[in-house]
């Protein structure tokens, strides 16, 4: 089923998985706000059947980032520029960049497991896409960077709290601050990547952890999904309460009491 094909995305849905394709291959995929309000639209579109989300993208590249058209004066013809948003009052711009991080954070949602496929460059925008989802397998020619400081800015659109959670402080401040590229086997090794494959085998490596996660009983897998994300900020006595409590409810559910 089709769910949404618009401003350089494409949205199936077929029984439990989404699959979201990034389609301006031209353009490697670069970003804009209407790609980010059609991603944001996406978020919310998706019912509670979707199991697994999966993003990919045509092309060469993941994403080159944001487009540079929006750092213009001109800007992208009926959108804004960041030119635009730097004169706006402060409660706007706010608002307007919040927007913009909605494309960012429902790939983080409970009741889902959401990966990216990710081939050539992933920069700036797209490396926080690529952070934003739960897993990411990558091909052997991926390369991530956060280029935003070399252009004056931050990340801001939801990279920089996973960033730190994968790979560290010292580390995630280091790849921001230089803007370096992070290669495949790199981002392997510091956590960023949960498997890297040959670049013609990366659609089919995807396929293989989708199947995985759906073969996994899915009340299962949302609780322990939870579990996982509460860990990163719970001491480890409120951790094991809160496991207590998840088992609880598995074997209540398993045994037909609830």
């Amino acid at each position: 089923m089709s769910l949404l094909d618009q401003d350089g995305v494409r949205v199936t849905v077929h029984d439990a998985v989404a699959t979201v394709t990034l389609t301006n291959a031209a353009r490697r995929n670069a970003q804009t706000p209407a790609l980010w309000h059609a991603l944001a639209e996406t978020g919310r579109r998706l019912t509670g059947d979707v199991r697994v989300a999966v993003l990919r993208a045509e092309g060469v590249s993941f994403s080159a980032g944001l487009d540079r058209r929006a750092l213009t004066p001109e800007g992208i013809e009926g959108q804004l520029s960041l030119f635009d948003l730097a004169g706006a009052p402060e409660s706007e711009r706010d608002a307007t960049i919040a927007s913009y991080q909605e494309a960012f954070t429902w790939w983080r949602r409970p009741d889902l497991v959401s990966i990216a496929a990710v081939q050539g460059h992933a920069i700036g925008a797209g490396f926080q896409l690529a952070l934003a989802c739960d897993l990411r397998v990558c091909a052997e020619d991926a390369q991530f960077a956060m280029r935003e400081t070399s252009l004056g800015l931050v990340p801001d659109l939801g990279g920089t709290h996973p960033l730190v959670g994968l790979v560290g402080y010292a580390r995630a401040l280091e790849i921001c601050a230089t803007g370096r590229a992070v290669h495949a086997a790199e981002a392997e090794r510091l956590g960023l990547a949960n498997l890297v494959v040959p670049a013609d085998q990366l659609s089919a490596a995807t396929d293989d952890l989708t199947a995985a996660l759906l073969a996994a009983e899915r009340g299962a897998l949302i609780e322990t999904k939870a579990l996982l994300r509460a860990a990163t900020h719970q001491d480890y006595d409120t951790q094991r309460a809160a496991e207590r409590a998840a088992q609880g409810r598995r074997l209540r559910e398993l045994a037909g009491l609830d």
